[in-house]
């Protein structure tokens, strides 16, 4: 027999070199697919997220944009979003008319101050009703969830006949007393969100906590609220955001002087036109848009500053605090 491989035909393939480009066409098509559908799912997801940050930002947008409006921009009907001239009027105008240094430190005071304190409150009721053995801790959950149900409308005239017999009507105390009982602005969605995160925790923390002498207050303000941080700083962001923002509670119980922004956004227009309470001595212009604009934006600008700042660590609050579930 002959010790040399036979000769194959010329022009035939050889069986592992056609195999093994069969292989590579295989792999270079499946390649070909993935990188395909991954790209069009990128864009579709591109697509959908450029449409939801346009629908967020379009308020925003026309905002700023007739804030920066003359009044001949704003009467012409040809002038959407770029305005020909830019000018600065209309916040002076805001300025002017909300008082805004004034009306911003009574914003601030009341934000800042009433959200520290249903911080440290709810927190302290949550863990409570977590971790401690409360009698009837069903009943008070349940109570609790009652009161988020009832509408602030129900118990306005009972609030107000308590704060006037107490003088406390026209100072910060109408919202901050309410805050230091729990009753606050949203207490309850609040301290159902502490109860949550201290249920979820392990029980071996505070049993080798009591093991070494701790008490209930030392074991709640030493291990329980350090760990609570990202709840904390969901409970206070959503909370400071909702002070900010309140105009019923402010125009019942507060008058002329000791006002926050939304109040004197709400008389902004008596301000811009005098004329229509019978003033007649001041100069008034009838197109107040820009200026109604300006102060809006002025409003929304220190609570849109704070989330931009905090906003990766209130996401990972609400991740980590089960708000999302």
């Amino acid at each position: 027999m002959s010790a040399h491989p036979p000769l194959r035909k010329s022009g035939a393939p050889a069986r592992g070199g056609l195999r093994g480009r069969r292989v590579q066409k295989a792999r270079m098509l499946v390649l070909g697919r993935s990188f395909s559908d991954g790209l069009l799912a990128k864009a579709v997801i591109y697509a959908l997220l450029s449409i939801v940050a346009y629908l967020y930002l379009q308020p925003l947008l026309y905002m700023v944009s007739t804030t920066l409006k003359d009044m001949s921009d704003l009467l012409d009907p040809t002038v959407k979003w770029i305005p020909r001239r830019i000018t600065w009027d209309n916040l002076a105008k805001a300025v002017e008319g909300l008082r805004y240094p004034e009306a911003l430190r009574n914003t601030a005071l009341i934000a800042v101050s009433c959200s520290l304190v249903q911080v440290i409150v709810c927190a302290m009721t949550g863990y409570a009703l977590a971790r401690l053995a409360v009698p009837f801790k069903g009943l008070v959950t349940a109570l609790i969830i009652l009161t988020f149900l009832i509408p602030p409308q129900v118990i306005l005239i009972p609030l107000y006949v308590i704060f006037s017999k107490l003088g406390l009507l026209n100072t910060i105390f109408v919202f901050l007393v309410p805050a230091l009982f729990g009753q606050g602005l949203k207490a309850a969605l609040f301290i159902l969100i502490f109860r949550q995160f201290f249920h979820a925790q392990p029980a071996s923390l505070e049993e080798a906590a009591k093991l070494d002498g701790a008490g209930t207050l030392r074991l709640f303000f030493r291990i329980m609220l350090p760990l609570a941080r990202s709840a904390c700083l969901v409970v206070f962001l959503f909370s400071f955001i909702w002070y900010w923002n309140m105009y019923y509670e402010p125009s019942m119980f507060l008058a002329q002087g000791f006002t926050p922004l939304s109040i004197r956004l709400d008389n902004l227009e008596d301000v811009l036109n005098p004329s229509l309470l019978g003033n007649t001595h001041f100069i008034t212009n009838p197109v107040t848009e820009g200026t109604k604009m300006a102060a809006a934006f002025l409003i929304i600008l220190p609570p849109l500053l704070i989330f931009m700042v905090l906003q990766r660590w209130f996401v990972a609050g609400i991740e980590r605090t089960g708000l999302v579930e």
